[in-house]
């Protein structure tokens, strides 16, 4: 490049001395520099001078030259408006400045997208005439894509951070890298467990044959760019495929997809174990750019953190499966404790027994038991038709295979996984396999659980064990049954006395109750509410808390409830009421119970502007009233504990509850629940979730409201105290009443 050559203009006019001098400085200015300087003479534009980085940026050596317009040397600037930018500055002498401007330089093949940042300033002589143009500038295609680069990389470290799906996450980054690199083919492979064979994890540009025929390849030597990648651990770079032993056997596969150049980058997670290859295809021979090997760490790194985070993800849910599982075996054998702890006589325990194992354990079941010396069949379930005939044909004891007399005989679990052998309805009820477990009574076997497996369904290891449980817990039910059938009615009427009634309907007000004991609820807890009618068109509503769990709870509830229920119509005031309560557990015998009562009882009377209501607190959380303007105020009413010993001092308030105005109930159990050694629920957040219902709320919508908060403090923490709540809504007067 000659930068001192110059021509004459079309109007024969040549530049002076001092403009000369001043282009000759700048072209040694720039001569070194990256900034991109031409110098352009004339209407024409007659390129007379450019630095080397100008000629570089618009295509190299088979543009370097000067003397000619610089529309003939680019004729692509025509359609892009660049030449009519350098008529304007020539015409009228003003500057012009383009900013992060796009410019396609070259046609066809050679043809590239770039970005500058550009000057164009007027060239005069020494009189001040304009006698060319200067263009100053900078090319910023390299910083625009590192932008572009860093945005797409964020993008994709936020789709992981957010655990969206690897084969997402893989197939976007190929895409992106593509798009940075048109010439590009991108395939990330994923390593199985012992990292000796590769999967297909995203290419979204390769033929489908090829992924199809590389998926599972084993890694090894001269196992194409990827396999041998991953076997050595380091990056492999084949520059002609047609060529480089280590495509041997796949080559025929690469010329058919087109490939011709193949970089593999081993994908390592942090304890140096391979999880796949990062693989970049050419379809022409080619060797890597310094960008190139760049673009693959940069990007190696990403698909290690998203396969490593995908990987987390799978182990977690392995685990939630496994301890689901867990949980469902104990939950299913808790299930099966509760239903067999009911009052049950023998045979209809043994029925339960059948009904629990299908469909859990097996499709078909059956209960047989030896009395006087014959076996008699006393239960069957089913998930079909087939219980008719299960329960009709004496399945396993007509046959000749006898399983049934042989388990009574040894006690021992007998299980095979085939038909049973001998006469039967096998086909027809679909049996493949069974397996026969013994009831105990003291080492000895008085039955026989018999679980039949069908087509759809098979006895594996775990169903046996589970079965063997069951069968352990169904004996014992059994002999409980037998042994303590008083006892388990008592327990009956106890759990009777705690169980929550269904909330009646009320006239003029709508009703709505939380209710979630502590665990598992599995356990008798103290909270307790209840509403029911008084005889004379009012209603009495309770909500309270038994000090303690358990039996002994469950007696001072059902106490606290039936006196109340009991005086309720007799005395006209709720003080009344709840001393009467106070009298009935201070005349308890002293090892019946010594845990004290808190609670809030009142009473409801439908009236012409709502509902009116009078209340008492007895050492309980003070309600709160919700009003229409989402306000929650809470209804203060001293008093003191119940069942002390210490006649309580009670004071009753009276309020009206307008239409969509609620009264809310609720025990400590919500205040003070914590999630994860946080702070406590508290008063404050209990009012805010209250506050937070719709507008003309429904009891119903304000216990949701409660319960969503509640969920969401808890964060999927189990309770550690029952919490229960009751709110009364009022609904207004219904027509023709006074």
């Amino acid at each position: 490049m000659r930068a001192e050559r110059e021509s004459r203009s079309p109007r024969g006019t040549r530049p002076s001395p001092a403009a000369r001098a001043s282009d000759e400085d700048l072209s040694l200015l720039f001569g070194t520099s990256t900034a991109l300087f031409a110098s352009m003479a004339g209407p024409a534009h007659v390129l007379e001078a450019a630095n080397p980085a100008f000629f570089t940026a618009i295509g190299g050596e088979r543009r370097e030259r000067t003397g000619v317009p610089l529309g003939d040397l680019m004729p692509e600037l025509k359609g892009q408006g660049f030449l009519a930018l350098l008529d304007q500055v020539y015409r009228t002498g003003e500057r012009h400045v383009g900013r992060d401007t796009r410019v396609v330089l070259g046609v066809g093949r050679q043809a590239r997208e770039a970005f500058v940042d550009f000057t164009y300033e007027a060239r005069r002589d020494s009189g001040g005439n304009v006698i060319g143009v200067r263009m100053i500038g900078v090319e910023t295609t390299q910083a625009k894509h590192a932008r572009r680069l860093a945005a797409e990389q964020r993008a994709l470290l936020e789709q992981i951070a957010r655990q969206a799906p690897l084969p997402e996450v893989l197939e976007g980054m190929c895409r992106v890298i593509e798009e940075l690199s048109p010439d590009v083919i991108v395939s990330v492979l994923l390593a199985d467990e012992d990292g000796r064979r590769l999967h297909h994890g995203a290419a979204p540009s390769l033929p489908v044959f090829y992924n199809e025929a590389i998926d599972g390849i084993a890694t090894g030597e001269g196992a194409g760019s990827c396999g041998t990648a991953a076997h050595r651990r380091r990056k492999v770079i084949v520059t002609d495929i047609a060529t480089d032993p280590l495509w041997d056997d796949f080559r025929d596969l690469a010329v058919r997809a087109g490939l011709a150049a193949c970089w593999s980058t081993p994908i390592l997670a942090r304890d140096g174990r391979v999880l796949g290859t990062f693989a970049m295809y050419h379809r022409t021979p080619r060797a890597p750019q310094d960008t190139d090997l760049a673009l693959a760490r940069l990007f190696v790194d990403t698909a290690g953190l998203a396969i490593e985070r995908h990987h987390a993800e799978q182990a977690r849910r392995a685990a939630d499966a496994r301890e689901k599982a867990a949980r469902d075996d104990l939950s299913f054998l808790l299930n099966v404790s509760t239903a067999l702890a009911g009052p049950l006589d023998e045979g209809q325990t043994l029925q339960r027994v059948a009904d629990l194992a299908v469909p859990v354990l097996a499709p078909l079941a059956v209960v047989d038991v030896l009395e006087a010396g014959r076996v008699h069949r006393v239960a069957a379930a089913t998930t079909g038709h087939a219980r008719e005939l299960l329960a009709s044909h004496g399945a396993l004891r007509e046959t000749g295979d006898d399983a049934v007399a042989r388990v009574l005989a040894t006690g021992l679990t007998e299980v095979a996984r085939r038909t049973p052998v001998g006469p039967g309805l096998w086909r027809e009820l679909g049996v493949t396999g069974y397996v026969c477990v013994p009831l105990m009574d003291r080492e000895r076997p008085f039955g026989v659980l018999s679980l039949f497996a069908t087509d759809d369904a098979s006895l594996d290891g775990h169903r046996i064990a589970l079965a063997e449980e069951v069968a352990r817990r169904a004996a014992s039910a059994a002999r409980n049954a037998r042994q303590y059938a008083q006892r388990a009615a008592l327990a009956r009427d106890l759990q009777t006395g705690l169980l929550l009634p269904d909330l009646p309907d009320v006239p003029g007000a709508q009703l709505a109750a939380l209710y979630r004991p502590a665990g598992q609820g599995l356990d008798i807890g103290g909270d307790f509410y209840d509403v029911f009618p008084r005889g004379d068109g009012s209603w009495s509503f309770v909500l309270g808390d038994v000090c303690g769990r358990g039996a002994r709870a469950a007696t001072t509830t059902a106490l606290v409830r039936h006196t109340a229920r009991a005086v309720a119509p007799l005395l006209d005031d709720p003080v009344s009421v709840v001393k009467a309560v106070d009298r009935a557990l201070n005349d308890r015998n002293s090892q019946q119970n010594n845990g004290f009562v808190t609670l809030v009882y009142g009473h409801l009377t439908q009236a012409d502007d709502g509902l009116a209501v009078e209340l008492v607190r007895a050492g309980h959380t003070p309600p709160l009233l919700l009003d229409a303007c989402h306000t929650v105020t809470p209804v203060e009413a001293p008093g003191g504990l119940l069942g002390i010993g210490i006649p309580p001092t009670l004071d009753a308030v009276r309020l009206t509850l307008r239409t969509t105005e609620s009264l809310v109930l609720y025990t400590d159990g919500i205040t003070e629940c914590r999630a994860a050694d946080t702070e406590q629920y508290g008063e404050e957040r209990l009012a805010g979730a209250l506050a937070s219902v719709p507008v003309r709320p429904t009891a119903t919508d304000v216990v949701r409201s409660l319960t969503e908060d509640i969920r969401a403090f808890m964060g999927g923490h189990t309770v550690d105290d029952d919490q229960a709540a009751l709110v009364v809504t009022a609904e207004g007067p219904s027509p023709g009443s006074r």
